[in-house]
């Protein structure tokens, strides 16, 4: 479940290591810089960025999933995490497992029915969180996090990445939760490492967050209008009266309040039966008018299988 991971190594968390000296000999694309007084190293691992000056070393601005796994259509299960944190501290020589976590995205790939784009109008208000909606994404920015849905294929297609066989033709929602930085306050607890990402306890209370927040979001909209049926002018007033009659507390109600209308003179008896037909005509077409939405249905059922068949 997770992709970007930003790390950054220190001095004290190594000892006697010369990163300005060792770092550059594990990596491609090497440069050095001057800045403040002070020289960097940069370089490529397989795809990572890698910057480094005396005091310490970072890995940033690139997928962990990608990088171990090949693309982040696929979603890195605990073991995964572990055998790719190993795989870079082989590489860099360095003890990665130490390294502290600045930077990590959490999300998963959903093959949805319907195009992406239709269930961001389902998802409402989440609290302390500003909701951002653009014609192919949807995000909720806090401080220090976002929550995010965007189309997976368009992502891919707009890098000009290859779509891989098993989503490609199809409707992939993806679903991220990034925490930017300050994880140790956000997450409340004592520090995030990279030893931490393959705990068991720190790696399902990650998912479950993710879970939960996306649960926190207020649905909306959760019933259609049935165009199987309601195609004509008449029928949409007729959805119209059921929407009155709900809004005075039902039908019996609503023709106790045309009766006493009739008995106070304020409408005749011919108009007070028609109105009475009119709400029992609109009455019989209840149950066809609207329809149940599953798009939420749908993405409630999604989200909570990603979490248990990643656990």
């Amino acid at each position: 479940m997770f992709d970007t991971v930003n790390f950054r190594l220190t001095a004290d968390e190594v000892g006697a290591v010369s990163f300005i000296e060792e770092t550059p000999c594990h990596l491609t694309d090497v440069g050095f810089h001057d800045y403040g007084g002070s020289t960097f190293v940069t370089g490529n691992l397989n795809g990572l960025k890698v910057v480094a000056n005396q005091w310490q070393v970072k890995v940033k601005d690139g997928s962990l999933c990608k990088w171990f796994l090949g693309n982040n259509y696929q979603s890195m299960g605990r073991a995964d995490v572990q055998q790719a944190i190993e795989r870079l501290s082989d590489l860099l020589h360095l003890p990665m497992s130490r390294a502290s976590v600045t930077r990590l995205d959490v999300g998963c790939n959903l093959i949805t029915q319907q195009p992406t784009e239709v269930y961001y109008n389902h998802l409402g208000v989440l609290a302390y969180a500003k909701r951002l909606q653009q014609p192919n994404s949807l995000y909720y920015v806090k401080r220090d996090e976002r929550l995010c849905f965007y189309d997976k294929n368009r992502e891919q297609r707009a890098k000009r990445e290859a779509v891989p066989e098993l989503y490609n033709g199809r409707n992939v929602l993806r679903l991220e939760q990034r925490y930017m930085c300050r994880l140790p306050s956000v997450l409340k607890v004592p520090a995030v490492t990279g030893a931490s990402l393959y705990d068991e306890a720190f790696y399902i209370m990650l998912l479950n967050r993710w879970r939960d927040t996306y649960k926190a979001i207020r649905k909306i909209n959760d019933t259609l209008l049935n165009f199987s049926i309601m195609k004509t002018r008449r029928d949409l007033q007729r959805l119209g009266i059921l929407t009155l009659i709900d809004s005075v507390g039902g039908e019996l109600a609503f023709i106790s309040q045309i009766n006493e209308a009739r008995q106070r003179g304020e409408i005749t008896p011919k108009q007070a039966h028609d109105l009475r037909e009119a709400v029992k005509q609109a009455g019989t077409l209840k149950d066809g008018l609207t329809i149940k939405n599953e798009a939420i249905k749908e993405l409630d059922k999604k989200v909570n299988e990603a979490v248990r068949y990643y656990r």
